[in-house]
């Protein structure tokens, strides 16, 4: 979703000095948490492990929290939770095609607490199957933007399978797909290169462009949704223009 990738980017940057930064950091480490359990506690063998360690530190997660939550999910110190990983589809405003993925320990909260969020904002559940089509998973590495050059970012990532660089504004998403994920990242790193996050994530096929007013609608759902401790991710298939966002952040 461009428009919301700009539009999420710049209230992240307000998130350091913000009451939800607590929710993130939990995020984050739930992250960590399943991993560490899938792939082990080795950052060297497990690169879902090391991207996600990446976007903690990036995010200011304390370096014990990272460690406790490496151990956790690696079952080194017994304490680690059950999490189970589930996606909810349904539909915002404007028609707009969601994703919801949650990463709960109690399947029964997740779903109740994710139908309210959807349906006070305008939104309405869709039955399994009947959005995921329009989304394809892909590898994404947001880069910031400022100070980095377009042509020099997808020159240093073609060779490692990047399909395109994608501006959002105050960041570069390199698409690739998951599979090549890791050797983009790597190549960035080679080329000297910062990056802010490497992950799988699900990228529309065709984005529904949006007024103003929708929009703002739009984020009004995702941003509920975001608040639910057991939300992971929240994507969409809405195309925000600049203009568009000109006009939200005039009120």
């Amino acid at each position: 979703m461009a428009g919301h990738s700009k539009w999420a980017t710049t209230k992240h940057k307000k998130a350091a000095i913000d009451a939800k930064r607590g929710k993130l950091f939990a995020k984050l480490v739930k992250n960590i948490e399943v991993a560490a359990r899938n792939g082990g506690a080795d950052v060297d063998g497990n690169p879902t492990l090391y991207d996600a360690i990446q976007k903690a530190k990036k995010s200011s997660v304390p370096n014990d929290n990272i460690d406790r939550a490496v151990k956790r999910g690696a079952g080194l110190d017994g304490g680690g939770v059950d999490y189970q990983t589930i996606m909810y589809e349904g539909y915002g405003p404007g028609g707009v095609a969601l994703l919801i993925e949650c990463l709960t320990d109690n399947r029964n909260r997740a779903a109740s607490e994710v139908r309210v969020a959807v349906t006070r904002n305008g939104g309405s559940m869709a039955d399994p199957g009947s959005v995921m089509y329009n989304f394809g998973m892909k590898g994404v590495v947001e880069v910031p933007a400022e100070g980095t050059d377009e042509d020099a970012v997808l020159e240093a990532t073609l060779d490692a399978g990047a399909e395109e660089v994608k501006d959002n504004g105050p960041s570069l998403e390199v698409i690739s797909e998951p599979t090549d994920l890791v050797e983009v990242r790597t190549a960035l790193q080679e080329a000297g290169i910062d990056y802010d996050s490497a992950e799988t994530s699900y990228v529309p096929n065709l984005e529904v462009p949006l007024d103003a007013d929708t929009a703002r609608k739009v984020f009004s759902l995702i941003d509920a949704l975001e608040d639910l401790d057991d939300v992971q991710n929240v994507y969409s298939n809405a195309d925000v223009t600049d203009e568009v966002l000109a006009q939200l952040d005039e009120g």
